[in-house]
């Protein structure tokens, strides 16, 4: 027995039978239900098991609840369940790595003074760097230099040349600065004492007469300029 068309009603043979929405359909017959434009396998959307086109397809619509006190109870569970889940991820979250830390006054008054420590620190750093330069230190340095000559008197790490006299007929150069011998082959300085018969032995170190002592011996070249 043939079963009857979803839409005329009549019956469907084999040969033009579709099957489909769990009805049986004329190929003619198969249709949108609104525009009755024919649809295929390929390209009909079903609702409520009849065809329609992608066009005319109904368009699903919220529903509005109404905000009855069982469901304000509802909303209030659920969101007392939300709080529970976050609370309980917080806690497996402790020690991986981030904590949540409350900004309260005694916070920021701790962070501030952080802030200024840090600072002090800087400036600190950035005036060992100033001594660390290549540039000498000022002249009211003196006691300095003459506890610890070996930071004022060449490069870390650089070896020191052995002194060796030169030949004469060097140039003349004048103390910038005042510098105290550190060995028994380097002549002291004064600020503006005039240094002859200079002889630049390496980038740091040179060898010459101070005219003011009357000693030969090395000096520092960082501390003298040519004049």
């Amino acid at each position: 027995m043939n079963p009857p068309c979803g839409r005329c009603k009549k019956p469907v043979y084999p040969t033009e039978k579709l099957n489909c929405l769990d009805k049986y359909w004329h190929k003619g017959c198969f249709s949108c239900e609104v525009c009755k434009m024919a649809l295929s396998m390929t390209n009909y959307k079903g609702f409520e098991k009849k065809p329609y086109c992608s066009m005319h397809y109904p368009k699903s619509s919220f529903t509005i609840v109404t905000d009855t006190p069982e469901n304000l109870r509802l909303k209030q569970q659920s969101m007392l369940n939300s709080q529970a889940l976050y609370k309980e991820e917080f806690e497996k979250s402790k020690g991986k790595g981030f904590s949540v830390v409350a900004d309260t006054p005694e916070m920021q008054r701790l962070k501030k003074t952080q802030d200024q420590i840090s600072n002090i620190k800087y400036h600190e750093e950035f005036e060992k760097s100033k001594v660390r330069s290549d540039a000498p230190p000022p002249e009211n340095r003196q006691e300095s230099e003459a506890s610890n000559p070996e930071r004022f008197g060449q490069p870390a790490g650089q070896t020191r040349p052995a002194a060796v006299a030169p030949s004469g007929g060097g140039r003349h150069f004048q103390a910038l600065y005042s510098y105290t011998a550190a060995e028994a082959d380097e002549v002291s300085l004064q600020e503006g004492d005039l240094i002859s018969d200079v002889e630049q032995i390496d980038e740091g170190w040179m060898f010459g007469c101070n005219q003011r002592t009357g000693k030969r011996g090395m000096l520092p070249a960082n501390y003298v300029r040519p004049v």
